[in-house]
């Protein structure tokens, strides 16, 4: 028997966390099970443990948890042998298919990555599927033509998970990062991750009649959507581009289709659920490389099980700053 955070529902149709003992017996199917090191908590885990689950969850009993990182025991998949170290994001687990939430996970190989070497369990969860998201965005932009020099390059919702890590990986790849936050208590810890500049949410938070401003940024890594969005699609230099990772602010876009037109602007669509697994383990290494893993302490706080109820409710807020990892183990 082993723990789990498992949510239940009740005649109501409300569903309440609670840590139960579960066996192996109860997991879903899959071909490997791993022993949990850690977990995160991320806005979808946030949705999943709140009480209608957000539109996400399907089924109850349910056990959240989108990402987790830790060591094969069993495996029916060749690719796979106990004593394996591992790496989940994404696929709908925490969602559809029971998550990292718990001491015990099993789940399909296809959705494992191994753990790249010189990155521990604890780290590959400060990264998660926010650090992950924000290297695919880095190399999307990377891959239409961004280098240092051409200009600051703007993160909005810079002190959340994919924020904090995009402006840590850009800073240390040679950008000057400009990051948007709408809290004064994060302009140090921006700072302290790599940000020359802070951008107040409230400079971009209204869209404006005029369809084109001045030319300002090289590249963003947009994780509000909605009106930020729109405005910032017109300030982007000649050619400059977008990666969209997140909705923050909503998930219209009401834009013109000026700064495409005229300034050749691309918008381009981040997805990290369903990444084809090649390409994941590519920027699994990428991390390793481009993202310095001393920084990552700066914006870790490390939570238990038990923790996650109250602050599945502040990751909603937008009361979340940096990284939550989770040890299902304390």
């Amino acid at each position: 028997m082993f723990n789990a955070l498992v949510m239940e529902q009740d005649a109501d149709g409300k569903a309440t966390p609670h840590i139960r003992q579960i066996a192996v017996d109860d997991l879903p199917e899959g071909e490997v099970v791993v022993a949990v090191e850690y977990s995160t908590l991320n806005y979808k885990d946030g949705l999943c443990l709140s009480p209608k689950g957000g539109g996400l969850v399907r089924k109850y009993p349910h056990v959240p948890g989108i990402d987790f990182a830790g060591t094969v025991e069993a495996s029916e998949d060749v690719r796979f042998a106990p004593g394996d170290k591992v790496i989940l994001t994404g696929w709908r687990v925490g969602e559809v298919h029971w998550g990292g939430y718990a001491q015990k996970a099993r789940v399909r190989g296809d959705w494992l990555v191994p753990l790249p070497e010189g990155l521990s369990a604890r780290q590959a969860m400060t990264v998660g599927t926010a650090g992950l998201t924000a290297m695919l965005a880095v190399q999307a932009l990377e891959a239409q033509g961004m280098v240092p020099g051409q200009g600051p390059v703007l993160v909005t919702g810079a002190s959340g998970g994919v924020g904090s890590v995009a402006v840590t990986i850009l800073a240390h790849l040679g950008y000057e990062v400009a990051a948007v936050t709408g809290r004064p208590d994060s302009d140090a810890y921006l700072r302290d991750l790599g940000a020359t500049q802070i951008v107040p949410r409230e400079d971009l938070a209204e869209t404006v009649k005029r369809p084109l401003e001045t030319e300002t940024w090289a590249g963003c890594v947009d994780a509000v959507g909605g009106a930020m969005l729109a405005r910032v699609l017109g300030q982007m230099k000649y050619g400059a581009s977008v990666a969209a990772i997140g909705l923050a602010g909503g998930a219209d876009l009401p834009a013109s289709v000026i700064p495409f037109l005229l300034r050749g602007v691309n918008l381009l669509g981040i997805d990290s659920v369903m990444q084809p697994r090649d390409s994941r383990i590519t920027a699994w290494n990428r991390i390793v490389s481009d993202l310095p893993l001393s920084r990552l302490e700066r914006m870790e706080r490390l939570v238990t099980l038990g923790d996650l109820p109250a602050l599945g409710a502040d990751i909603l807020r937008g009361q979340v700053q940096g990284r939550v990892v989770v040890d299902v183990n304390a």
